[in-house]
């Protein structure tokens, strides 16, 4: 059984600092791209950031300048979130294409909320 987990989730004021963190689980032969979800109250589900096996990125241009998305080793993800503005406010998951036996899948975890306001 795999699993994602979040952590790091909370309320912050506006220019305020958080740090995620996702964990992998499991019976997990390799993991290539992982990245961060968000999806606010009535909008969709957006990318905020990737990053592969290799440490090639990717961000949303809202974030670009103010998160950063960093891997420690294969199953550790983490996104560093500065100057936070209230816009950010959604639901965070983390997101990994994993290499298990019998094939590769898509994983999602349950998601950390992030709340900025004042």
């Amino acid at each position: 059984q795999v699993q994602l987990v979040e952590s790091g989730g909370g309320l912050v004021q506006p220019g305020g600092s958080l740090r995620l963190s996702c964990a992998a689980s499991g019976n997990i032969l390799s993991i290539n791209q992982m990245g961060w979800y968000r999806q606010a109250p009535g909008k969709q589900r957006e990318l905020v950031a990737a990053i592969t096996i290799g440490g090639d990125t990717n961000y949303a241009d809202s974030v670009k300048g103010r998160f950063t998305i960093s891997r420690n080793g294969a199953k550790n993800l983490y996104l560093q979130m500065n100057n936070l503005k209230p816009e950010d406010t959604a639901v965070y998951y983390c997101n990994a294409g994993i290499a298990v036996r019998g094939g590769r899948f898509e994983y999602w975890g349950r998601g950390t909320q992030v709340t900025v306001s004042s």
